[in-house]
C-alpha cells in the first residue's frame, strides 16, 4: 500500500541534497503505481516521479509538487524462460544478481549500477560497450492520460544514454528483457570482477554522496576509449581542481561531483557549469549531462524550472 506525506527529498536521492515537497507518495508495485497515477491525473494534481534518485539533483528550494517514489525494497521479477519481466520499481542491481543466479546473460554489466530498472531504461543505462536497450523487448507504460499500453524498442528510440521517454515523461510500469542462457558460475565470476572494478573507480555513496558520472562520453557510444571519455577531457582541462562551496570533484574520477561538508544543490549546479566551461575552452567540446536537475536553480538558462531538465 502506498503512503502519502510531506518529505525532505534529500532523503531520497543518492546525492543527499534537495529541499522538501508537500506530498510524497511511495509505491512499490505496478498496481499501486497505476492506481496512484490515474487518481492524480483524474484529480488534475501535478506530480513528478522518481525511482532510486541516483541520477538526480533536487533544488535546495524543494519541489512545489507531489512526488511519486516508485521503488521496491524486494525484487519483483518473473522468469519466463529467456524472457524476464520485472517491475520498473526493482533495484537494477537486484535484477543483475537475479540473472546471475538464474544463469541468464545480457544484463551482468549493470552490476553495481545504482537506481531502479525504470530509471535505467529511461536513460538507456550501460557500461563496457553495452546498454539496456540491447536486450529490451517491451514495456508497460502509462501515458499522460493515465492509460496503460505495451510498447516495444522502436517506441523508446534508444540512443546513447537516452530514450524518448526523457521528452515524453511517460512512466514505465514494468519491463521485459530478452536474455540468453549463460553459465551461473561464469556470470558470478564476472559479477565479482565488475564489483571490484567499480569499487576501485567509484566512490562509496554512503561516505561520498554523488550521482555517479555527471556527463556523457563525448562521442555518442558507450564503447568510447579513455581518450574519448568526458572524465579524460575534464582531467586534461584541470577539472579536478574545480570546487564550488562544499561540492568538489572526485580525485580518482574527474567526471564525478561529490557532496562535501556543507554542500548545496546549487553548489553542484554551479560546479557542473564550471566543468562545462573548462572543457569548452580547452577543447571546443560541449559536455552533455547524464544527471538531471529538478526544481529551481540560479544561474541557468533552462526553461523548465518546475520539473526535470
Amino acid at each position: 500500500m502506498n503512503t502519502s506525506t510531506p518529505a525532505l527529498l534529500s532523503n531520497y536521492t543518492t546525492f543527499q541534497l534537495g529541499g522538501s515537497c508537500p506530498c510524497l507518495i511511495e509505491c512499490s508495485t505496478p498496481d499501486e503505481l497505476i492506481e496512484t497515477v490515474q487518481r492524480l491525473i483524474k484529480n488534475e494534481t501535478a506530480f513528478l516521479l522518481i525511482g532510486g534518485g541516483s541520477n538526480l539533483v533536487v533544488s535546495d528550494h524543494g519541489l512545489n509538487t507531489t512526488v511519486i517514489r516508485y521503488l521496491s525494497p524486494t525484487p519483483l521479477i518473473e522468469n519466463n524462460g529467456n524472457n524476464i519481466t520485472v517491475s520498473a520499481s526493482t533495484i537494477l542491481d537486484d535484477l543483475a544478481l537475479f540473472c546471475v543466479d538464474e544463469g541468464l546473460e545480457g544484463l551482468n554489466y549493470t552490476t553495481g549500477i545504482p537506481g531502479t530498472v525504470g530509471g535505467a531504461v529511461v536513460g538507456n543505462a550501460g557500461a563496457w560497450g553495452k546498454q539496456v536497450g540491447d536486450v529490451f523487448k517491451s514495456a508497460v507504460i502509462i501515458d499522460k492520460n493515465g492509460q496503460t499500453k505495451t510498447v516495444g524498442p522502436d517506441y523508446f528510440a534508444f540512443t546513447y544514454r537516452h530514450s524518448r521517454l526523457k521528452e515524453t515523461n511517460e512512466i514505465i510500469v514494468s519491463v521485459t528483457f530478452n536474455l540468453t542462457p549463460g553459465n551461473p558460475v561464469t556470470l558470478a565470476q564476472e559479477r565479482a570482477e565488475i564489483l571490484k572494478i567499480r569499487a576501485e573507480k567509484h566512490p562509496d555513496l554512503a561516505t561520498q554522496p554523488c550521482a555517479g558520472s555527471f556527463f556523457r562520453n563525448i562521442e555518442p557510444t558507450s564503447q568510447a576509449e579513455r581518450r574519448q571519455a568526458s572524465g579524460w577531457f575534464l582531467e586534461q582541462a584541470g577539472g579536478k581542481n574545480l570546487r564550488v562551496g562544499g561540492a568538489y570533484i572526485l580525485d580518482k574520477h574527474a567526471n564525478i561531483i561529490i557532496k562535501g561538508p556543507g554542500a548545496t544543490a546549487q553548489d553542484v549546479h554551479d560546479l557542473h557549469l564550471k566543468m562545462i566551461e573548462v572543457v569548452k575552452e580547452k577543447f571546443g567540446l560541449q559536455l552533455v549531462r547524464e544527471v538531471r536537475f529538478a526544481g529551481k536553480f540560479d544561474n541557468t538558462l533552462q526553461a523548465n524550472q518546475e520539473g526535470f531538465w
